[in-house]
């Protein structure tokens, strides 16, 4: 089922499994009603028969309520079984009216369901506990399942939170990697820079020789010309 998990689904199943074994036990009443004979053991199958359709009726309530959170597919299909059986339930019903009772005292008809009930409320009493009981499981299933779902989201945040501060320390190597390299990068260019300086104070040294040599052999050239020349 989607949306509401493996436990909604577990208890549905359970719910479903409760109806059939009702099912056949509200099958078999009318027969066993009129084949019994004495009378306070009639008014005991009635006060069963009763007791089990008021269970069946709150068992398909409860499956109705659980598939209103299955897939349209899977909820159409069991509303229809859910049809059948209330059909089922209704000539349950019928068949166990339909028998000579031959009994009065202590039992009246109960409007809701058109069976006999005693005035003995224990079986409402039981069934109001069985009710609570269901509804207690479901709290709790439904519990478990918000527990569950809060420490998978808890352990993926955690995964996520390593993961990031696993790429966060990969970063910071690789900017402390960077920023070494551009250390020896600019120390690099330093000593380029005093290589340079250096070659173009040197330059600057050699034209001054040159010039003076040229300036030198100038003036030697003008001596020699002036002695030997004129």
């Amino acid at each position: 089922m989607e949306g509401r998990g493996s436990g909604s689904w577990e208890h549905l199943e359970r719910l479903h499994e409760i109806f059939r074994c009702l099912h056949e036990e509200l099958r078999a009443g009318p027969e066993r009603l009129r084949g019994s004979q004495a009378v306070e053991e009639k008014k005991k199958l009635i006060r069963e028969f009763d007791e089990k359709q008021r269970e069946a009726h709150e068992t398909l309530r409860e499956m109705e309520d659980e598939l209103k959170y299955a897939p349209v597919s899977f909820n159409n299909q069991m509303m229809a079984k859910i049809r059948i059986y209330k059909r089922d339930l209704a000539t349950f019903q019928r068949k166990m009216k339909s028998i000579d009772l031959g009994v009065t005292p202590g039992v009246r008809r109960d409007p809701k369901f058109g069976i006999f009930s005693t005035e003995n409320e224990q079986s409402t009493q039981v069934q109001s506990q069985r009710v609570l009981l269901l509804q207690g499981t479901d709290s709790l299933n439904r519990a478990s399942q918000n527990i569950e779902r809060s420490h998978q989201i808890a352990a993926e945040t955690d995964q996520i939170g390593s993961e990031i501060i696993e790429e966060l320390g990969e970063q910071r190597e690789q900017l402390e990697r960077t920023k070494g390299r551009l250390v020896n990068t600019s120390e690099n260019l330093s000593k380029s820079r005093k290589i340079l300086r250096s070659m173009s104070r040197r330059l600057m040294t050699n034209k001054l020789l040159l010039s003076v040599i040229i300036l030198e052999l100038a003036i030697l050239g003008g001596v020699v010309y002036y002695k030997f020349f004129t």
